[in-house]
């Protein structure tokens, strides 16, 4: 084995011993792989049907029957937050990778061309003042409420920011010196920007991307219980909010099932962001765990000499 190999296994092992030692990455990874792998096995296994239909039984409590109780079709509610849980998270990663793959894209060549950085940095800017969430209602509006649309929307959404943050990074790369070296030795744009401003950036933008998931998850519900997302009768989280908030009084659990599940994927995906920013960033983690050193130092008085006397 060669030094060189000795070296790439010791920086991959000394990566995945901290990504193990991390809790906030461990933990958000279990809840969001266990939604997740709830919602592609558990429908199939338990033979769910999350548009069937039974009048009879409409807004039934929890029962042994229907774990969740039913809608006000009927419908088992456990089947539907279990597909809602497949159309959100499979929306959010399809949203996630385009927007990323376009705006790592978009960022870099804008480094690289001032008239481009120009132009596209200023459509960037227009596309950023107005708020995530009116933007992607006005484009669901526009081009209908539909699936694809809706990937097209939010991808739309996202990009801009993502654009910004790879070209600050991919500038800043430009300066360094292996860069210049590469550049010096003849190595064409296209080369370096492949070579070494691609693999640079993609530390900042793994830290970007999940919270960009968890947010399309908040905005795929809010539009879907606008009207504007998903449509009926397929599952989202956002169709049962809008189902519950008919029914609040008298079935109260479709909203509290319905949004629990979206603040619990949420809240795993945050932590894996968190995570995977400890691991980019460790002086980051150390800065804060400083801060909350120095915090219980101010507030617990210690116990001296003095306090057993």
């Amino acid at each position: 084995m060669t030094e060189l190999t000795q070296t790439i296994l010791g920086r991959r092992g000394g990566a995945f011993s901290r990504a193990m030692q991390n809790p906030h990455l461990i933990v958000g990874l279990i809840i969001v792989g266990g939604m997740a792998l709830a919602a592609v096995v558990l429908p199939p296994l338990m033979g769910l049907d999350s548009l069937a239909v039974d009048p009879l039984n409409r807004l039934k409590p929890p029962s042994v029957a229907h774990p969740f109780g039913t809608d006000n079709f009927g419908r088992d509610l456990a089947a539907r937050i279990l597909f809602g849980a497949s159309t959100s998270l499979s929306l959010a990663a399809l949203v996630t990778v385009l927007a990323a793959s376009l705006g790592v894209a978009v960022g870099i060549l804008a480094s690289f061309s001032r008239l481009l950085d120009h132009v596209i940095m200023r459509i960037c800017d227009g596309l950023m003042a107005i708020p995530a969430l009116l933007f992607a209602l006005a484009l669901t509006a526009t081009f209908g409420p539909n699936f694809s649309n809706l990937v097209i929307a939010l991808v739309i959404v996202f990009v801009p920011g993502i654009a910004r943050l790879v070209r600050a990074r991919a500038l800043a790369l430009r300066s360094e010196t292996f860069v210049e070296a590469a550049i010096a030795m003849g190595g064409s744009n296209l080369h370096v920007m492949a070579r070494h401003i691609f693999p640079n950036v993609l530390s900042i933008v793994a830290v970007q991307v999940t919270f960009i998931f968890a947010e399309t998850i908040v905005i795929e519900a809010a539009l879907s219980f606008l009207g504007a997302g998903v449509p009926p009768p397929a599952a989202s989280w956002g169709n049962i909010l809008y189902d519950g908030k008919a029914a609040i009084t008298k079935a109260p659990y479709m909203v509290l099932f319905a949004s629990t599940a979206v603040v619990i994927t949420v809240v795993g995906l945050t932590m894996i962001g968190d995570g995977l920013r400890d691991l980019v960033d460790p002086r980051m983690s150390a800065r804060e765990a400083g801060g909350v050193r120095r915090f219980f130092r101010l507030v617990v008085p210690r116990s001296g000499k003095g306090d057993h006397q």
